[in-house]
C-alpha cells in the first residue's frame, strides 16, 4: 500500500501507511511482553484514546493504559487485515489475540481510526471493537448463548 505524501516534516516520527504498518504489527508480536516503546514516540503528548471501555487524555495516561494492558496479558498478537490512508486519518482493520494469565487466549476483531496533527503525530485514536462478544464467544457454551441473547433482543 502507498502513503500519500501530507506535509514534508523533518520530524523522524511523522506518520505514514508505511510506518503504522510496520509499528502495529511489531507492537503486539514480539517474544513474550508486548512493548509499546517504539511507538509511543509517534503519538502526541496530548493523545485524546476512546474504545469502548475507556477514554484516556494525555500521554501520561495513555502510556498508563500500555503498562496495565501488558501487566494483565500473557501475549499480544495483531494481525492487520486493512490499512488505509484518507488525508490525516489512517484505518486499520485487524485482529488482535490476546493470552491472559489466568484465561484462554481470546481473539478480538475491531477497527482503529487515527488521526494525526500538522507534526504528523497521531493526535486522537478511537479503536471500535466487541469487547464482550469476543471474549464470550471463547467461553464453551457461553458464547452461542450470549450471541443468541444478542440477536433476539437487539438484532
Amino acid at each position: 500500500m502507498k502513503a500519500e505524501n501530507l506535509n514534508e516534516t523533518d520530524n523522524p516520527y511523522h506518520l505514514t501507511l508505511k510506518i503504522v504498518n510496520e509499528l502495529w504489527t511489531k507492537t503486539y508480536n514480539t517474544d513474550g511482553k508486548p512493548d509499546w516503546s517504539h511507538i509511543l514516540p509517534y503519538y502526541d503528548e496530548e493523545i485524546y484514546f476512546r474504545d469502548s471501555i475507556q477514554e484516556i487524555k494525555g500521554m501520561p495516561d495513555f502510556k498508563a493504559m500500555t503498562e496495565r494492558l501488558t501487566k494483565r496479558s500473557k501475549d499480544l498478537k495483531m494481525k492487520l487485515v486493512k490499512v488505509l490512508q484518507k488525508e490525516k486519518d489512517f484505518f486499520l482493520e485487524w485482529e488482535m489475540t490476546i493470552s491472559y494469565k489466568k484465561y484462554p487466549s481470546s481473539v478480538m476483531y475491531g477497527a482503529s481510526r487515527l488521526t494525526i496533527n500538522e507534526e504528523g503525530k497521531i493526535i486522537e485514536q478511537r479503536d471500535y471493537y466487541d469487547l464482550w462478544g469476543d471474549i464470550f464467544d471463547n467461553i464453551p457454551h457461553f458464547g452461542k448463548a450470549y450471541r443468541k441473547f444478542m440477536k433476539r433482543k437487539f438484532g
